[in-house]
């Protein structure tokens, strides 16, 4: 009984930690993929769009990019592609393009460094969060501005470890993006460096005017972390910056990507006309 107990423990951890949740059946709206070869990161990167609908017959017409990490056809690409083209095409949110970048090591991309011993644990390699930065900027972006019509709005989505790569990204390169969506991150990566650090960062940049999204489910790890965070940015937002904090202790840390992404998407990303972000 206690090995089936630990068996069923560790693959819980991997199911929960791979930032693939997408069911072999799941549908997918129609979408192109296409692999990209990183001199940055040394390997081919499968990448899959999503295009709104009426985008072959627009002509001239230009879209926001929304780029989301974990973005392979059994990661999160389907349920998130679905529910924006469900939105978009109910009139609920402005046309958007998605691009899905495909996992290889999310454990390597989506961290920094780190001092503390038990983080390095978790993977063969981490602290890649740079390079994989560098890749989206020097590489993906400007395949996607070469193969689609792309205004020069971006944003970004993700939760767990992409959400602590997200919300790094914010304070170290806060032009990347215009818009970060960070669903229940990872801060306590490196002895919550990102919140610790916090203060003094937000101090350093009193021209931001971004969208700041954060998030977070009932989980001892991340909810006084992110709820920390919320605190300086009360205190030290510069005007110019949007952001909103939302905790959901109804919410676990499994399901609170597919629960609150529709209508984050939809609030942030709103009609032409309508109030956008918090």
């Amino acid at each position: 009984m206690r090995l089936s107990i630990n068996l069923a423990c560790l693959f819980l951890f991997a199911v929960l930690s791979t930032g693939g949740s997408a069911a072999a059946d799941e549908p997918v709206p129609a979408h192109q993929t296409f692999t990209l070869k990183s001199a940055t990161l040394k390997e081919t990167r499968r990448i899959n769009v999503y295009t709104p609908p009426g985008y072959d017959a627009a002509g001239g017409t230009r879209y926001p990019v929304l780029y989301m990490p974990d973005g392979g056809l059994q990661e999160d690409f389907p349920h998130v592609a679905s529910d924006i083209d469900t939105a978009i095409r109910a009139g609920e949110m402005r046309p958007v393009i998605v691009v899905g970048i495909e996992n290889t090591e999310r454990r390597r991309d989506t961290t920094g460094p780190t001092s503390v011993d038990e983080d390095r644990k978790i993977a063969p390699r981490v602290g890649g969060s740079a390079a994989f930065r560098a890749f989206i900027r020097d590489e993906l972006m400007p395949q996607v501005r070469r193969r689609y019509r792309v205004t020069n709005e971006t944003g970004i989505i993700g939760e767990s470890l992409v959400g602590l790569f997200i919300v790094e990204t914010f304070f170290l390169e806060p032009k990347l993006f215009d818009t970060y969506i960070a669903l229940s991150p990872s801060l306590w990566w490196n002895n919550e460096e990102l919140v610790r650090k916090a203060s003094e960062r937000l101090k350093a940049q009193p021209g931001l005017r971004n969208g700041l999204y954060l998030s977070s489910a009932n989980e001892d790890n991340i909810a006084p972390a992110a709820a920390r965070l919320a605190d300086t940015l009360r205190a030290n937002a510069p005007a110019g910056l949007r952001w909103q904090y939302e905790p959901r202790p109804d919410l676990r840390h499994d399901n609170i990507y597919r629960t609150v992404s529709p209508q984050v998407l939809r609030r942030w990303f709103a009609p032409e006309g309508k109030g956008r972000g918090p």
